[in-house]
């Protein structure tokens, strides 16, 4: 590119009005957190000295007893990004404040992030070992030991989807934790991947691309087809497995619907409890304009099915 004043001018103000953009974000996200007074964080694990907190979101004092429900919210970001804070995005946030409002503990996790040696079954790891955590700790958190599901979306909707479906066995990481085994009631998982291994749902989504599979396998899909299938939701889905709720765009082009629909096709084969509420005009993240469900009814009826399995 010739250097040029022009040039220059525009390097300066994107040096300048960049940061300001992101403390906006940051200060956005600050104003959503101080409406949940009742929050704290903890140190969950500490793996290749990264230390992994949470975020726990209590319910008003009066609507706390010794032994509360709770949902555990993995975040998105394709693997290699986003935060716990994505739980105060639009897809999730009137469900959390409904969630609270109708005595359910809700936690937001940090996870291992798809970088350098890292890949999508460290955040898996570190999931499960914050449910096995929470489950160590309930009588501390006030939380129920039989009460309790997973949520999340796109990536975090994959995560969710593992965290309760995968054996886990096959996914052991603080030793410290080891015999302690999750089974949730529930997950609800938005715009998610479901399978790894089946190529039909390739075509127009993230995973056209060689950089997707990195992020997941930290290889390529030839090389590590074992893992690609311990990591496809469908894979590891059976009679057994808690009731699914899927909720997904019908615009979706990052993960097409096609992952949902195939998810259900899958669990009526293994007679396995799933549901698919369908967002039509909506993108990924539900973005598109006349959505149909809306924001409210969608996270509504995200907030109803929780409550119907958490009794």
């Amino acid at each position: 590119m010739k250097i040029t004043l022009r040039n220059i001018k525009l390097i300066v103000f994107l040096l300048l009005c960049c940061p300001l953009v992101i403390l906006a974000q940051k200060s956005h996200e600050k104003e959503i957190l101080d409406a949940f007074p009742n929050k704290e964080t903890i140190i969950y694990k500490t793996v290749d000295e990264q230390e992994l907190d949470m975020t726990i979101f209590y319910p008003d004092a009066k609507k706390i007893t010794s032994k509360n429900p709770w949902m555990m919210h993995v975040h998105g970001g394709g693997w290699a990004g986003g935060s716990k804070y994505n739980v105060l995005k639009k897809a999730f946030l009137g469900t959390l404040k409904s969630l609270l409002d109708k005595g359910i503990i809700c936690v937001t996790i940090e996870y291992r992030l798809a970088r350098g040696k890292s890949n999508a079954y460290d955040a898996l790891v570190d999931a499960k070992d914050a449910a096995r955590f929470l489950l160590k700790n309930a009588k501390h958190f006030k939380l129920h030991k039989k009460k309790y599901g997973v949520w999340g979306g796109s990536a975090g909707g994959h995560l969710s989807l593992l965290t309760a479906l995968g054996k886990d066995s096959d996914f052991l990481g603080n030793h410290k934790l080891t015999g302690i085994a999750p089974k949730f009631k529930c997950v609800v998982s938005y715009f998610p991947a479901t399978s790894l291994v089946n190529k039909d749902l390739v075509p127009g989504s993230l995973f056209e691309k060689q950089s997707s599979y990195d992020r997941i396998l930290g290889d390529s899909l030839s090389n590590k087809p074992v893992l690609a299938k311990l990591l496809s939701p469908t894979e590891q889905l059976n009679k057994k497995s808690p009731p699914v709720l899927l909720i997904h765009g019908d615009k979706d082009k990052v993960l097409p619907i096609i992952n949902s629909t195939y998810m259900v096709e899958v669990a009526k084969e293994k007679r396995a409890d799933v549901e698919l509420l369908t967002i039509k005009n909506a993108a990924h993240s539900f973005h598109g304009e006349n959505i149909s469900p809306s924001i409210q009814e969608l996270n509504d009826y995200a907030t109803q099915f929780i409550l119907t399995h958490l009794k």
